[in-house]
């Protein structure tokens, strides 16, 4: 097995005992994302199409640091707050994964996400 721990200044740093990504092998497993500014620090503002673009935005930095692409991503699990902006963030989703190559996904409503975000993103991909 080799293990090793991505960390990119391209997206949003850990916030707890977490890293923004691990690879082991061929894989890499990012950790959530959520739709952090940079700039700020903050949540984007706008709504669920906004955070989508961001987060996605961030998963892709993320992705790129362990040497992959979002064209390599094979399995996403999308959290959502509330299941009411599934058709918006479907939208900008599939904005980035075209249906004919996207990968497979698991979208959930959850209660609460960190910072009170309205979507997190996290994903498996190759190398």
């Amino acid at each position: 097995m080799n293990k090793k721990i991505i960390r990119t200044e391209k997206a949003p740093l850990p916030i707890g005992p977490y890293n923004q990504a691990v690879s082991i092998n061929n894989l890499v497993y990012t950790a959530g994302q959520i739709p952090i500014d940079l700039k700020t620090n903050n949540i984007c503002p706008g709504g669920i199409a906004e955070q989508t673009r961001l987060v996605i935005l961030n998963l892709k930095a993320v992705l790129e640091a362990a040497g992959s692409s979002l064209d390599k991503v094979i399995k996403t699990t999308v959290f959502l707050k509330d299941m009411n902006d599934f058709a918006a963030m479907n939208v900008v989703y599939g904005e980035f994964f075209k249906a004919e190559s996207a990968p497979a996904r698991s979208t959930v409503q959850v209660s609460r996400l960190p910072k009170d975000a309205l979507v997190e993103i996290e994903a498996v991909a190759t190398i």
